[in-house]
């Protein structure tokens, strides 16, 4: 499994950015794809998962209601939309992948990852 993030950069707070993932390698009808990101001096933490066939998606609570996970089945993508973008959401995003249908949220528990992209929010 493959997995190449973009998307990140340098935003003003209460802006937008998307996030893409490709993914390659694989079917990925059995797997859940996650966004997880890592701030400075902390540990990787859940951001969102989808499930690649069902399309029922989990976010963590930090980000509830302003960040959006989706997929694209025909062009192997997952997208974070993220809206109302704060300082703290200021952080290195990664694109993982489990070979499992169920939503976790735990970094372990995904197989593969991608390179991470930065997303800086300035205040």
């Amino acid at each position: 499994v493959q997995l190449q993030a973009s998307g990140g950069g340098l935003v003003q707070a209460g802006g937008s950015l998307r996030l893409s993932c490709a993914a390659s390698g694989r079917t990925f009808s059995s797997y859940v794809m996650g966004w997880f990101r890592q701030a400075p001096g902390k540990e990787r933490e859940f951001v969102a998962a989808i499930r690649w066939s069902a399309g029922n998606s989990a976010v963590a609570d930090s980000v509830k209601g302003r960040f959006t996970i989706s997929r694209d089945t025909a062009k192997n993508m997952v997208y974070l939309q993220m809206n109302m973008l704060k300082p703290e959401d200021t952080a290195v995003y990664y694109c993982a992948a489990r070979k499992n249908m169920i939503i976790v949220t735990t970094t372990l528990d995904y197989d593969s990852w991608g390179q991470g992209t930065l997303v800086t929010v300035s205040s």
